[in-house]
């Protein structure tokens, strides 16, 4: 909980933790627990019923104001060691209850009050003193041998030399052994676990999504990672290998609704904390990310199959938006109008919007979710983030680092899961925002169902970018973007030039184009000499074979067959080598449909004029580049070409996020773009303030008559 901008710094104040709705009541009672702790005091189970309310109260953990009551002058001695004896307080107010409702937990405060004093150490509350697991198991085998307890403290604190337990407490635990009751209470918020017997059992402390083998990608609800309690799950899968790396599990209707709850919660606190306050978690942030950089691409080239270059490039790419929004500041300023009509002021301010949602593709795991969270809680918003379920790892460690940063708990939320997920991220009332990136079908779907229920929204689809090559362009330089463009990541991008049109004819190209395209090294993304990994899925490879046959069926000339490389080690991997089809038509799917994949479709035409038209007509067209050495050629190109990304002798590409990232007609649904300002404005609202005060009004006035 934050009270402030320096509240780490604040002494215990004991207070009641906040209300709030939970998942389960293992994840209500950690709350509270973790909670109480960081306030000075530690609380107990008092009543529960497992499947319906649970009452937690205070364990009398603190510094007792009054140890001994004063006796009255008429009592007597024997009455007097009585209340000394009694003068120990061994009931604290403090109550917190959970109930279960609608699925989810409920935690309300029925007193928050205390009657002691909080703890300035933690260790110094009896609780501290407990055995674990381990060391129970131990205290049992060692009893059995004959040993003495003051004998079994001495080998436990061999292994573990902070056992703050006494010989009573070894007394009480073989009294509990006797009865054949050898659980103990878990008190992980107390103090961590040091034993060198953890090490035999990393069950005790590893929480259940990591013990899973497979592990279990966790939902992230309210500041904790939650192992989803669905039974349904889908597998991520290393491309290159075939093997399971994760379980996606699709989270439940009770989860979704927790985790919008946790993030609408969050929002008030957040929202009030100053600029500065939020713009040092970022800087944080940004450096976790350079710390951890290795792990996410790594991450990102096992899930995603990219080489690891091209996953570190994933990464950076992600980061700038991290290092932009570090700045937002003086982006945020509003308008100050003076004196607009006697004595009345006008001023505008930016506003967050409130809960906003992140809907992601798999193309980028790491640099999409930093476009969409990064800039969102940078201006004040809490967040709901659903990773592509084809590889969300790098989501999750974004997450960590950014608790890590000291975002606070709920701001940052992740869900998983498809179809029915998405349509509840497009339903819930108290999500304002949803941004999305992907497939055309699934951004218009997105756009009609959240636009319906009055969310602000913005969709980036469209893979379709074209290449206008003329006949003055540079032989070299040309090849070289075509190349890198139309096959880089396996064409795996929303940048990727997925058409070439050679203005004047193809023929001089043709060669050049295959000899260049021949040379790039198809492997696993963690081999060194990789330039090409695997496509993401067994489905995708599929497809984008069935689309080259369609198109060779179709008239297409295949120049360059990549379906049938096969990658040494790795057999069985999703691999396609660089494919190049010629004399493609206008009319064939390949050049309607969306391309994904690494394949490079080439036309040629007779005029300028003639390829500009084709880009236009293109449904699917987000970005067009052109080649060339005339100056006025390129200027035409740019003001006819009806796309959203130019480029002129370079590829399409990402603009640096100082810049917004534009799309128009299909490619782009909504009305303010990804990043720069744009995205500014799209994750805040402007809010006009005009004000009079009367006081101010009156004095003006009569100054002025007198002056009169």
């Amino acid at each position: 909980m934050m009270g402030g901008d320096n509240c780490l710094d604040e002494p215990p104040q004991m207070l009641p933790p906040p209300p709030g709705t939970f998942v389960d009541r293992e994840e209500l009672i950690q709350h509270v627990g973790d909670f109480a702790v960081s306030q000075g005091y530690v609380v107990t189970i008092k009543q529960s019923k497992r499947d319906k309310f649970v009452i937690l109260g205070c364990d009398r953990g603190g510094v007792y104001r009054n140890r001994r009551k004063l006796a009255d002058d008429s009592s007597g001695e024997q009455n007097s060691r009585k209340r000394k004896m009694a003068s120990r307080l061994t009931n604290c107010p403090f109550e917190a209850v959970g109930k279960k409702d609608d699925g989810l937990w409920i935690l309300t405060i029925k007193n928050g009050t205390h009657n002691h004093e909080a703890l300035k150490d933690i260790s110094e509350h009896p609780s501290a003193r407990r055995f674990n697991e381990n060391e129970v198991l131990l205290i049992k085998e060692m009893t059995e041998a004959g040993l003495k307890p003051r004998q079994i403290l001495k080998r436990l604190r061999q292994s573990n030399p902070e056992l703050m337990s006494t010989p009573k407490h070894v007394y009480n635990v073989k009294a509990k052994i006797r009865q054949g009751n050898v659980t103990v209470r878990n008190f992980k918020s107390l103090r961590p676990q040091t034993s060198a017997m953890i090490s035999d059992d990393q069950a005790v402390t590893e929480p259940s999504w990591r013990q899973r083998n497979p592990p279990r990608v966790p939902n992230l609800i309210g500041g904790r990672f939650v192992d989803s309690q669905s039974f349904s799950s889908i597998d991520v899968i290393n491309p290159a290998t075939q093997l399971v790396v994760s379980q996606v599990p699709f989270t439940t209707s009770e989860e979704f609704r927790a985790a919008v709850f946790a993030a609408k919660r969050a929002f008030p606190l957040w929202r009030s904390i100053s600029i500065a306050s939020r713009r040092r978690i970022m800087f944080k942030f940004q450096e976790l990310i350079h710390r951890d950089i290795d792990k996410l691409a790594m991450t990102i080239t096992t899930e995603h199959g990219k080489p690891l270059k091209d996953a570190y490039d994933d990464v950076w790419c992600g980061l700038e938006v991290v290092e932009h929004a570090c700045g937002l500041a003086t982006t945020q300023i509003g308008e100050f109008a003076p004196n607009v009509s006697k004595g009345i002021d006008s001023y505008s301010v930016r506003e967050p919007l409130g809960v906003c949602a992140g809907i992601c593709p798999s193309e980028f795991p790491a640099m999409i979710p930093l476009w969409m969270f990064a800039i969102a809680v940078a201006c004040g918003n809490t967040f709901v983030l659903k990773p592509s379920e084809k590889d969300p790892g790098a989501s999750v460690i974004l997450a960590e680092l950014a608790m890590e940063a000291g975002l606070p708990n709920g701001v940052l939320n992740i869900v998983h899961g498809t179809n029915d997920i998405l349509n509840s991220i497009c339903d819930h009332e108290d999500i304002k925002a949803i941004t999305f990136s992907g497939p055309e079908a699934a951004g218009a779907y997105i756009y009609a169902r959240a636009s319906a229920s009055r969310k602000r929204t913005q969709c980036n689809t469209g893979v379709k970018n074209h290449a206008v090559v003329m006949p003055d362009a540079n032989m070299d330089a040309t090849l070289n973007a075509l190349v890198a463009a139309g096959f880089g990541a396996a064409g795996q991008k929303c940048m990727a030039i997925s058409m070439a049109i050679f203005v004047g004819g193809l023929s001089r190209w043709e060669s050049k184009v295959v000899e260049s395209a021949k040379a790039i090294k198809v492997n696993s993304g963690k081999e060194p000499n990789a330039e090409i990994g695997p496509v993401i899925s067994k489905q995708m490879r599929e497809r984008i074979c069935r689309s080259i046959q369609a198109s060779v069926e179709c008239g297409a000339r295949l120049v360059l067959d990549g379906r049938d490389i096969v990658v040494p080690g790795y057999e069985q991997g999703n691999f396609i080598g660089p494919t190049i089809l010629c004399d493609v038509r206008v009319d064939m799917d390949c050049c309607k449909d969306e391309s994904f994949g690494p394949v490079l479709l080439c036309m040629q035409v007779e005029s300028l004029e003639e390829a500009i038209n084709i880009i236009n007509r293109n449904q699917n067209c987000g970005g067009a580049s052109i080649f060339t050495s005339s100056s006025l050629t390129a200027r035409k190109f740019q003001a006819e070409v009806e796309v959203g990304q130019v480029g002129i002798n370079i590829p399409v590409s990402d603009p640096l996020p100082v810049a917004s990232f534009i799309g128009c007609r299909p490619s782009f649904m909504g009305d303010t773009s990804f990043d720069g300002k744009a995205g500014i404005h799209f994750y805040t609202q402007m809010k006009r303030v005009t004000q009079k005060w009367n006081d101010n009004v009156s004095v003006v006035e009569s100054t002025e008559e007198g002056s009169c």
